[in-house]
């Protein structure tokens, strides 16, 4: 196969370690650590003046630091650097625009986690078809649950090999997330159907062919029984605790237990959604999503004393559905698994789309009857059907007509100059085209304004 047919992916496993209890200890010392560290940094970042801040400074302030505190010693070297380079970045995403300044990070409300930025260290094994072993500095061998494919051994080279990896801690306990990068052959063009998309509250995913994915509660019914009785005794439990006093042994199994429910069902929302943008991207060469911004979308609407908000109860669950439902998070997995499988993932304009009639293409008022209906209200019309189908319909037409942003991911992913921000280049990423003229062929060359001569004036 040619040089040109290959590319390299870069892509996470994430893996649960199964560790004894001096190994969790161990690792827990580490996470609190990084923490402080980060602190620290901040700290003394925000303290010094600046025109003494700089990478060379700050690298100069952890040496120093792990120095004169010796419980930091517990924090390999190579993640100390792994959070200055972590911390200087966020503070390059402050300034380009695409977040907000870095904080402290407090005790409870930080999920733990280390950087093992060196793959060298890591000296993965496959020990059998179930397990396999790590090496994690300072910590020794342990063992975690094989489930994909890795390139070690014999399988590793330059081009396929495991990079670093992170070990984060959730209800479950520690987990190892590997940053592999392999070399893959380039995946051919798909010539499926185009198709739009739209994420409703209701209905999870309508697409423009009829099609549409939903799904139940995340915990079945025994599972929302049980919940409700260990919240229940959790309660009783608490009522018994006097202010100040540490919760006993059982609150805190029951508290641990309540967590483990809920983890559960925040694990089966992510791999429904693997699932289905799995099934569309293999389906569909070209899928059409809605440029939303979820996140001012989302917005309480309590608004100020002097000009308060209206309907904000309505508001307040509208947004709890649309955060529970993680559109963004939709978007995001249907944008690489589309590349992957070649297809091509475009944004269209979102406005006007829920309202907009998909068979006479006019927008009357009170055509929107509910979230689930849609009866058009023009005399010469009356087309009747599912909201969230007809709002997929028009954003299908929508791209087909042209009017569709810059693609956000596939064959032509529109390049963008540094110094432009993101933000700039979202709002001037607007391609018209004929509607005779494929959205994915080359765009004509400008044309150049006519300058008039002095004798034209």
């Amino acid at each position: 196969m040619s040089e040109r047919a290959m590319v390299k992916r870069q892509f996470g496993h994430r893996a649960r370690l199964t560790l004894t209890p001096v190994q969790i200890r161990l690792i827990d010392n580490q996470a609190h650590a990084a923490r402080t560290m980060w602190n620290l940094l901040h700290d003394w970042w925000t303290m010094i003046p600046k025109s003494q801040r700089s990478l060379a400074a700050a690298d100069a302030a952890i040496r120093q630091g792990r120095k004169d505190v010796e419980w930091l010693g517990v924090l390999p070297a190579q993640a100390a650097q792994a959070v200055l380079k972590t911390y200087f970045q966020s503070w390059k995403n402050c300034w380009d625009g695409r977040a907000d300044a870095p904080n402290f990070k407090a005790r409870f409300r930080t999920v733990m986690s280390v950087d093992i930025p060196q793959g060298r260290d890591l000296h993965v094994i496959r020990v059998h078809r179930r397990w396999g072993l790590v090496n994690i500095p300072k910590v020794g061998r342990v063992r975690f649950r094989w489930t994909k494919e890795l390139p070690v051994g014999k399988r590793s080279s330059n081009d396929n090999r495991i990079t670093g990896a992170r070990l984060v801690k959730d209800v479950l306990g520690w987990h190892i997330a590997f940053r592999v990068q392999t070399l893959e052959s380039r995946p051919e063009a798909h010539t499926g159907p185009e198709v739009g998309v739209d994420v409703g509250v209701n209905l999870s995913l309508a697409l423009s062919d009829g099609q549409s994915y939903d799904h139940d509660e995340w915990l079945t019914r025994q599972e929302e029984a049980k919940l409700s009785r260990l919240e229940r005794r959790a309660a009783h439990r608490n009522s018994f605790r006097k202010r100040g006093e540490k919760a006993s042994r059982r609150l805190r199994g029951t508290y641990d237990r309540i967590q483990a429910l809920r983890a559960r069902a925040k694990r089966r929302h992510p791999d429904w959604q693997h699932q289905i943008t799995a099934d569309i991207s293999k389906k569909y060469g070209t899928v059409v999503v809605e440029a939303l911004t979820v996140t001012n979308m989302v917005k309480s609407a309590k608004g100020t004393i002097d000009q308060p908000g209206k309907n904000v109860a309505q508001k307040s669950g509208l947004n709890r559905s649309i955060s529970q439902e993680a559109w963004s998070r939709t978007f995001e997995l249907l944008t690489y698994k589309t590349v992957r499988n070649g297809g091509t993932l475009a944004k269209v304009p979102a406005p006007g789309t829920s309202q907009r009639c998909s068979a006479c293409g006019r927008t009357t008022p009170g055509s929107r009857e509910n979230q689930a209906t849609f009866v058009c209200k023009n005399p010469d019309c009356g087309w009747s059907g599912n909201a969230d189908h007809n709002a997929s319909r028009n954003v299908l037409h929508l791209y087909r007509m042209g009017l569709a942003l810059v693609p956000a991911a596939g064959r032509a992913v529109a390049r963008r100059a540094r110094r432009v921000k993101p933000t700039a280049a979202r709002q001037g990423g607007i391609s018209w085209r004929e509607p005779g003229d494929h959205f994915n062929s080359p765009s004509p060359p400008s044309t150049p304004r006519h300058r008039k001569t002095r004798g034209e004036r």
